[in-house]
């Protein structure tokens, strides 16, 4: 299962600042100004993202940007997890997705974990970075 965001408007931005400070792959990425959409679309509108994907550790995100008939909302009842081997990672992914974001829980050692912590990112995606003990033997 994929999670898939709507955007409102900031896609492209929340795309390349996940690839640039989180370390994702884009695999793909499409305006409706690229699209066979185009000329049905609003000038205004064309450079919005109408599809992209990205991989990170292995894992594929999905988005676009809501369009005006469909009503962008906000984010809210979800939060992507990452879940780092090593407490170094934690702590970087943590600090990347806190620029300009606001933390909700700072990234502390838990009963469960070696680091937890909550994010909302500066586009308004909720993150959770969940580097889990060792398994007890």
């Amino acid at each position: 299962m994929n999670p898939y965001i709507s955007f409102n408007g900031n896609c492209e931005a929340a795309f390349t600042f996940y690839q640039n400070k989180l370390g994702a792959v884009l695999n793909f990425s499409m305006t409706y100004g690229q699209s066979p959409m185009a000329e049905q679309t609003p000038a205004e509108l064309r450079q919005r993202i109408m599809h992209a994907s990205l991989t990170l550790d292995g894992q594929i995100l999905m988005a676009a940007d809501a369009m005006p008939n469909c009503p962008y909302e906000g984010l809210k009842g979800f939060a992507l997890s990452l879940n780092p081997k090593e407490v170094a990672e934690a702590e970087r992914l943590f600090a990347a997705l806190s620029e300009g974001g606001v933390v909700t829980m700072p990234l502390a050692q838990t009963f469960w974990a070696l680091r937890f912590g909550m994010v909302t990112d500066q586009f308004g995606v909720p993150w959770m970075i969940n580097c889990e003990a060792p398994a007890a033997s």
